[in-house]
């Protein structure tokens, strides 16, 4: 993909979140894309229904995998706005999902959200969780472009 597509899919994985948020959730949503650009599946966060374990990617690698080849998901990409937490990405890996593009970091939202029982973040890396799998999984991001516009996203929700 090329960087106009990646950020015109993490656009998407916003736009989802502000839905979610709608639906009394947290500002979180997932696109999943396949390898020639078209939207396999969308996910959003579930906070409302599943508590912490409903995040948008989790929720979305889970639901991928019951409906797609291997061979489809390992061509695959995986779109979020913020980085993958550990329990994401390990869910993205055993999916056998290819690759991973993210807008921001999750280190970012851990100061945007400080110790928020409902956000307990932690300051890991998608890409060591990843790299310490039996197979490689791409990932690109963060993205400048969009950090300001997800950051303000999170500091509404979690300062209202």
């Amino acid at each position: 993909m090329t960087k106009a597509q990646d950020l015109t899919f993490l656009r998407r994985t916003i736009a989802l979140a502000d839905e979610a948020v709608s639906e009394g959730n947290h500002p979180f949503g997932a696109v999943l894309v396949s390898a020639d650009g078209e939207i396999l599946a969308e996910g959003k966060n579930s906070f409302s229904v599943d508590r912490g374990p409903g995040h948008a990617e989790t929720n979305l690698a889970r639901d991928a995998a019951r409906r797609f080849s291997v061979a489809v998901l390992r061509q695959a990409t995986l779109y979020t706005s913020v980085e993958p937490c550990s329990m994401c990405s390990g869910t993205i890996y055993w999916a056998e999902i290819g690759a991973v593009v993210f807008g921001m970091t999750e280190k970012r939202l851990g100061e945007l959200t400080g110790d928020d029982p409902e956000n307990p973040t932690q300051d890991l890396e998608c890409r060591v969780i990843f790299g310490s799998g039996q197979r490689p999984v791409d990932v690109r991001g963060p993205f400048a472009e969009l950090e300001s516009e997800i950051a303000d996203q999170h500091i509404r929700f979690w300062n209202a």
